[in-house]
């Protein structure tokens, strides 16, 4: 006989179904009937009844479903049959309490399931084992969670570090095409490329810029693929993935391509391309592309940037040798024999004046010995470059390339290399900075991902996604203003010159800026808007403009104090003020405010968050709607911003 109820049972996990069916069962051997179905079936639980032969006795309703047995084909059949076992189950492996597995089930149509199972012994009253009660659980979503955030975390490591590496490289050209590979192979596709599709008299064409292709497939045409689509791509121009599905010779093909942002090339694409009948990338994966290709274009543009660069060079060493800034031209001791310079050049003297002086009665010692080398006194041998100095009468810098002409005689090619150092260094600011700023978000949205995929409590988690939410934004924001900075400087941004009301534009930017501002107990006070205040100018913009200095305003305020923003209208311009009462700024600071990247030291000691590209942001869109903006500042009291725009008629 079978226990009862208050006899002793081992059931499944103190679920009281076991004890139930227990309590109904009237025998259990084979011919006997089962009284306990209505009971079995009302669990929402797979329950299987397996023999102490290991083979299928019953099974609720549930557990049919899951396998897609009909329940006389399941009685009866071996346990190994439909579960996977990797070790043997028997009543020595099972002891005296729930055991709890995870384990493959095999589906009548061949398919498998995870599941999370749970098995305990019932005994009869003689304590003799009668049969195994098993509960399954499907935990194919939990399973595919956890896949989806693997390779999520891969993805976002491997495009970190290929960008990294991309930025930190001398030369782009080369490196762009590792950089495709890595993404290539993180996403599991056979080709990545990057491709231009120009329109001209409304025919378009399309040229593979860079690609990666897998070595079996390396006779896939990139070009032969895209031509039929053409259209349909460019029509694309929300950022999304366009996908499509063609019929080639070599089988059927799957690819999705997404813009590239940032460049001076208009019509550039992402293309990834995969033998399937379609593409089974979940959203994540298609972010983790477009991010992708948002860096790409981040990096493409330095690469134009340098290029102008080069360009500028090679255009200046060209003119240098027809209407140089400065030549001089002396003998081996230093004697000046002439002296030419356009009169607009910060070193310009008449060569009457040069003419027969020593280089040194003019210029320092130090700098002429560094200029003319061993060559001093003893004759020209051959070229000297001295890269770097200044004068003490100049605050600009330059650069000394002497020239034997003969033995006794050189030519010395003065060049200003100012500019060329700012732009060095702002080229070398930008990759540091963006490196830096791009790569904290991606790593801590990775340990993230990482700690979701190991669990935790439901607040941790629930800790865990605001954090990689919070990252991922604060990386995105980084990148839109990275792209809006790219879209200011090449000239793609137009900003419209028409008359608007700016009270809305004004209302609007404060509303997006308080939730951060109640946060932080800061109060945003908005004066002068009780009557319509009309301007030149683009709602877009100014909201830009207006978002990024009332949040600025709401960060450096203490708590609990206001940001005052107050809005005149001063003869034919119209003047919008926005004070705080934070930190200040030093005025060795000022002059470089809206500079790229610019932050001022006490903002930085403070460690106040913000990538320095904010307010270089605000005062290109003043100027290009041909207002102002000017900063008033007390160390410690406050800081107020001052932006003037044109009154419409």
């Amino acid at each position: 006989m079978i226990l009862s109820m208050d006899e002793k049972t081992v059931p499944i996990s103190g679920n009281l179904v076991g004890k139930k069916l227990l309590a109904e069962a009237q025998n259990i051997q084979p011919g006997n009937t089962l009284n306990y179905r209505a009971l079995f079936d009302q669990t929402g639980e797979c329950v299987f009844i397996i023999g102490l032969d290991l083979t299928y006795i019953a099974a609720n309703q549930q557990a049919l479903q899951l396998l897609g047995y009909e329940e006389k084909e399941l009685v009866g059949m071996p346990v190994s049959k439909v579960m996977s076992l990797d070790e043997q189950l028997t009543h020595d492996s099972l002891g005296e309490g729930p055991n709890l597995y995870e384990r493959i089930l095999k589906r009548k149509d061949g398919r498998t399931v995870p599941v999370e199972v749970s098995t305990s012994l019932v005994y009869t009253a003689d304590k003799e084992p009668a049969y195994i009660q098993s509960l399954a659980r499907d935990i194919s979503e939990r399973k595919n969670a956890e896949e989806m955030l693997k390779k999520q975390a891969r993805i976002l490591s491997v495009i970190s570090e290929a960008t990294a590496r991309l930025l930190q490289s001398s030369n782009i050209v080369y490196r762009l095409p590792e950089v495709l590979e890595s993404l290539g192979r993180a996403m599991n596709v056979f080709c990545c490329a990057i491709f231009e599709i120009t329109t001209f008299s409304g025919r378009s064409s399309v040229e593979v810029q860079y690609q990666w292709v897998k070595k079996e497939r390396s006779d896939f045409k990139v070009i032969d693929a895209i031509t039929p689509h053409l259209s349909s791509i460019l029509s694309e121009t929300s950022g999304h993935f366009y996908e499509a599905l063609d019929k080639m010779n070599s089988g059927d093909l799957s690819f999705g391509v997404v813009p590239i942002r940032n460049t001076r090339r208009l019509g550039s694409f992402l293309g990834l391309f995969d033998d399937q009948q379609e593409l089974l990338w979940s959203a994540s994966e298609r972010e983790a592309v477009r991010t992708a290709a948002n860096l790409i274009g981040s990096a493409m543009q330095r690469n134009d940037y340098e290029e102008a660069i080069q360009l500028s060079e090679a255009r200046n060493r060209i003119i240098l040798s027809v209407l140089p800034d400065l030549l001089i031209r002396v003998d081996f001791n230093g004697i000046i024999l002439d002296y030419s310079a356009n009169p607009e050049h910060p070193l310009y003297v008449h060569r009457d004046m040069m003419s027969g002086k020593r280089l040194a009665e003019t210029w320092p010692e130090e700098v002429v010995q560094r200029i003319m080398g061993e060559s001093q006194g003893r004759g020209f041998k051959s070229p000297q470059v001295l890269e770097r100095f200044t004068l003490p009468f100049s605050r600009d810098e330059y650069e000394a390339r002497l020239y034997p002409i003969d033995s006794r005689e050189a030519l010395i090619v003065i060049r200003d290399i100012t500019e060329q150092i700012q732009l060095d260094q702002m080229k070398s600011d930008f990759i540091n900075r963006a490196s830096h700023e791009l790569r904290t978000p991606v790593t801590s949205a990775i340990l993230m991902a990482e700690l979701i995929q190991e669990g935790g409590t439901a607040e941790e988690l629930d800790e865990y996604w605001h954090t990689l939410k919070s990252e991922l934004n604060r990386q995105k924001i980084l990148i839109d203003r990275l792209l809006i900075a790219g879209r200011l400087e090449s000239g793609m941004m137009k900003l419209e010159h028409t008359p608007l009301d700016l009270v809305p534009a004004l209302m609007d930017s404060v509303q997006a800026v308080k939730p951060i501002a109640k946060k932080r107990n800061v109060v945003i006070q908005l004066n002068g808007t009780d009557k319509p205040t009309r301007v030149i100018g683009d709602k877009g913009g100014l909201e830009q403009v207006f978002i990024n200095l009332i949040n600025n305003a709401v960060k450096f305020s203490p708590e609990g104090k206001t940001v005052h923003i107050d809005l005149a209208e001063r003869g034919s311009d119209v003047s919008i003020s926005i004070a705080d009462h934070g930190l200040g700024i030093p005025p060795e600071a000022a002059s470089h405010l809206f500079e790229r990247f610019y932050r001022a030291k006490n903002v930085t000691v403070a460690e106040i968050p913000g990538s320095g590209i904010g307010l270089y942001i605000v005062k290109s869109i003043v100027e290009e709607l041909g207002g102002k903006i000017m900063v008033e500042s007390v160390i410690k009291q406050g800081t107020t911003f001052i932006v003037t725009l044109k009154k419409a008629k």
